[in-house]
């Protein structure tokens, strides 16, 4: 089971790396993937996450956990404690975004980053991203709002960018003129 101790902290290298594709989805891969995925789930679980001293997480990206590949986990529930957004993906890769963008009016977090940093973190409205799954069958992800949001949180983690890296230093918290944001 993985901890807040098996999370890797800014400014650890890895994190500013491009993650390597992944050639062959071996058994290594999915049990570090369902790993992954299960730290999330726990997160979100108040019991658990107080027990074993979680930081709550929506998404996780292979680098966060010191892995050189292109896989990230993203588990959301709904108002009714069910998955409302459960995925698993191999070698992730935007097909297509909006030219409209969104944010969270209170900014981004990020298991990565110990400290809070303010600042609007503009991202597409709508994605749609492409993966394997862990049987390696191909999906596609028509995304919006939370979930369009935290796919391009964790897809950047895949390419060595911090959210922090999009905050606007001149003025943080000031949304770009025609953002919208996510409801």
């Amino acid at each position: 089971m993985l901890t807040m101790k098996d999370i890797v902290r800014d400014p650890d290298p890895i994190l500013r790396n491009k993650a390597a594709e992944i050639k062959e989805i071996d058994q290594e891969t999915v049990e570090q993937l369902k790993e992954m995925r299960e730290y999330l789930v726990n997160s979100q679980n108040e019991e658990t996450a107080e027990k074993y001293g979680l930081r709550p997480g929506v998404g996780l990206a292979a680098p966060q956990v010191g892995l050189d590949k292109r896989m990230l986990a993203i588990y959301i529930e709904g108002e009714d404690g069910e998955a409302e957004y459960d995925f698993m993906l191999i070698n992730p890769k935007v097909k297509s975004h909006s030219v409209a963008e969104t944010y969270l009016p209170s900014g981004e977090g990020c298991l990565s980053v110990d400290e809070d940093i303010p600042g609007l973190v503009h991202r597409h409205q709508r994605v749609k991203v492409t993966a394997l799954d862990i049987a390696g069958k191909p999906i596609e992800i028509k995304a919006k709002g939370l979930l369009a949001v935290v796919l391009q949180h964790e897809l950047d983690h895949l390419d060595g960018v911090m959210f922090y890296d999009r905050i606007d230093e001149e003025m943080p918290m000031e949304p770009k003129i025609g953002a919208r944001p996510v409801e």
